[in-house]
């Protein structure tokens, strides 16, 4: 797990590449890889919508198998925010049969797109922009946008109110996960964070001390680099939930920070699919 990203974590955080060669990488949507699809894979319809929320109006995309109600998921994206990579995570996991909302979480300061083509994390005045956005996520402002999020997608004739809802989150989505986890704890069943950074940390809102107000069940994939820096923050959360008595699957994964969506230059197929299918076991049981 990573604390906050840093200018001088951006090429461990990455990845190994050069930030050279990381600013000189195009959009998002031209590194993206295919990813598998599932089998016995859904037929699905999707659409680009806007929630109020409290703050504003936010703009998500939508999906969900064509036919019947199945659980919830709301998906929080890394500091990349809303884009091709994330749109084809929740194609694939709506294949899997949930109805996937994924949001655009700078809607405070940028509509969609929020990055213009070719604008990339390793670009010192982009990563500036994105940084001073990411100031406005206070742990109040998310479980704000976390109610209206989940108010929105129990709304849709695509979702059963009678299952668990789960939330994902990447990066920095993974401190939001758990956010919404404690303020919707009747709603929330499951939870997952990849590569999350800022878990535990030593302030009085560290995520790790939210787990008592929490009723889900958790899957943590952290990052082999994440991990060499801050051992301790996973033991943290460990014991955090094993004194709250809610499992959750703690584990290093081989691979480097930011090595699930397939957009990116740490991009891990092997072990993004390990994760994928940890991910998908979790919600098996817990939405049930």
């Amino acid at each position: 797990m990573c604390d906050e990203l840093t200018d001088a974590d951006n090429a461990r955080a990455f990845g190994k590449v050069s930030r050279r060669d990381f600013a000189g990488m195009t959009g998002a949507a031209a590194l993206t890889a295919f990813l598998p699809t599932p089998a016995n894979a859904k037929t699905l319809k999707h659409r680009d919508i806007t929630i109020k929320t409290p703050d504003g109006v936010a703009q998500a995309y939508f999906v969900a198998p064509d036919r019947g109600r199945h659980p919830a998921v709301l998906v929080w994206p890394d500091i990349m925010g809303l884009r091709p990579a994330f749109r084809q995570m929740a194609d694939r996991l709506a294949q899997s049969g949930y109805a996937v909302l994924t949001v655009n979480q700078f809607y405070r300061s940028a509509p969609l797109p929020i990055l213009a083509e070719g604008e990339s994390f390793g670009q010192p005045p982009v990563r500036a922009k994105l940084m001073e956005w990411r100031k406005l996520l206070t742990p109040d402002a998310v479980m704000r946008d976390a109610s209206a999020f989940a108010a929105f997608l129990d709304k849709q004739p695509e979702v059963n109110v009678k299952r668990g809802m789960g939330t994902t989150g990447y990066c920095m989505g993974g401190p939001m996960v758990m956010q919404t986890a404690a303020q919707l704890p009747g709603r929330i069943r499951a939870g997952a964070s990849f590569h999350g950074g800022g878990l535990a940390t030593d302030q009085p809102d560290s995520p790790h001390l939210l787990v008592p107000k929490m009723k889900a069940n958790f899957l943590f994939a952290v990052a082999e680099n994440d991990d060499q820096r801050n051992p301790n923050e996973k033991e943290l959360v460990r014991k955090a939930f094993a004194d709250a008595k809610l499992p959750a699957e703690i584990e290093v994964y081989p691979a480097l920070h930011g090595w699930c969506p397939p957009d990116g230059p740490a991009y891990n197929e092997v072990q993004a699919e390990r994760a994928w299918g940890r991910l998908l076991v979790l919600f098996g049981k817990a939405l049930a």
